[in-house]
């Protein structure tokens, strides 16, 4: 018999020292009891399996992830962990497998401390937590998201899931980017045509509805995630299998447990530029649509307008703003998303969210801004607009 006596006990990590200085993890499945008395958890458990050792990791009084913990058994045996003996499998396998052991004890723990069970919670995230791939952190972020109404909802919703889950800021993100992107593409228009601005109204017309359409794609699709979707089933392709294990965010950290190599990285990049593509070819369609419809209607009441007024050319500048996206802006939201927010800003300022926030808000207005410009010089240069004298 073991008893194991936890404080503040949602651990990040933590090893497990033996007699014979063999490494292995604390395993979810020898819990068989827990008594939560406020903030300190007595978990009892019967097996024959323990080694004689001891355990203590030191708590931050800044984060209440990181607890005190105070292990101790008197049974012989080893742990029926991964890694065996340590004599067996690679390096980084065993690292990835007392990672893996690790969130799931920190998940569970989690789990205890709150009063909730596996059975409460999505199926997707139940899974993940079985098979050690999501941390005791992301598991509190699912209940503090969980408080609000809004939240509530949209945490039925797998691809808003997996995104609030990786940053709770991501709905405040895309009600900046769209909020304000009205405004920073008409400022930016407005900057490169000047006194053109007038008489280019419908190309004006044109780039901000197409703007406005990509802007929720812009954030949605490089937007860092955490994965809860399961493995793909064995008969699907090499190229698709390669895809679908490639981060959402080319840059995006990852969670303990899971790596991406270089390639899967580069593959980020590809597929959410094949996606801009397809966005951003529609969104132009619809955009140039309506404004040749536009131009049409306003030439048939006001003739002196037909001679100034020329269609846009739908086609074409429909697939170059496809390009454009893809390129472009997908390196540039990548950046934005996956190195300046997570790998820069959150970690400075995630206890500041409203300075965090305001941050955010004016370096994606920034982003926009530029953006804008880049277009128009790109449309200019490809020949799809022409100066008008």
């Amino acid at each position: 018999m073991a008893i194991a006596s936890f404080t503040n006990f949602a651990a990040r990590s933590f090893s497990h020292s033996s007699h014979n200085h063999r490494h292995s993890s604390f395993s979810s499945s020898s819990l068989s009891s827990a008594i939560i008395i406020h903030h300190r958890i007595t978990i009892t458990t019967t097996t024959s399996k323990l080694p004689t050792s001891s355990l203590t990791l030191t708590s931050s009084t800044r984060n209440r992830f990181h607890p005190t913990i105070v292990f101790s058994s008197g049974n012989g045996g080893g742990f029926s962990g991964n890694g065996g003996d340590g004599g067996s499998g690679g390096g980084g396998d065993d690292h990835a497998d007392g990672d893996r052991s690790r969130n799931k004890t920190e998940a569970i723990l989690a789990l205890a401390e709150v009063g909730r069970s596996l059975e409460s919670l999505p199926k997707d995230l139940a899974a993940a937590i079985e098979a050690g791939r999501v941390p005791g952190s992301i598991v509190y972020r699912y209940f503090e998201l969980e408080k609000s109404p809004v939240f509530r909802w949209l945490l039925k919703f797998g691809g808003f899931k997996e995104r609030l889950l990786a940053d709770d800021l991501f709905l405040a993100k895309v009600a900046m980017e769209c909020g304000v992107g009205i405004f920073t593409k008409t400022a930016a228009e407005f900057e490169r045509r000047r006194e053109n601005f007038t008489k280019e109204l419908d190309f004006v017309f044109a780039d901000v509805v197409m703007a406005i359409i990509a802007d929720f794609m812009l954030v949605w699709l490089p937007a860092p995630t955490v994965s809860l979707r399961p493995p793909l089933a064995v008969s699907a392709g090499s190229i698709a299998k390669f895809f679908y294990s490639c981060p959402d965010n080319a840059f995006q950290v990852a969670l303990a447990g899971t790596s991406y190599s270089f390639l899967q990285r580069i593959g980020a990049i590809v597929r959410n530029g094949a996606k801009l593509f397809v966005v951003g070819t529609s969104a132009s369609l619809v955009g140039t649509g309506v404004t040749n419809a536009l131009i049409n209607l306003r030439k048939a009441f006001d003739k002196s307008f037909a001679g100034e007024a020329e269609d846009v050319p739908i086609l074409s500048t429909s697939v170059a703003y496809g390009v454009y996206m893809a390129v472009s802006s997908n390196l540039r939201y990548q950046v934005l998303a996956g190195v300046i927010e997570q790998r820069i800003l959150e970690p400075f300022l995630h206890q500041h969210k409203i300075i965090l926030s305001a941050i955010c808000f004016a370096v994606r207005t920034g982003n926009t801004f530029l953006g804008s410009l880049m277009w128009v010089d790109y449309a200019r240069w490809i020949g799809i607009q022409k100066i008008r004298e």
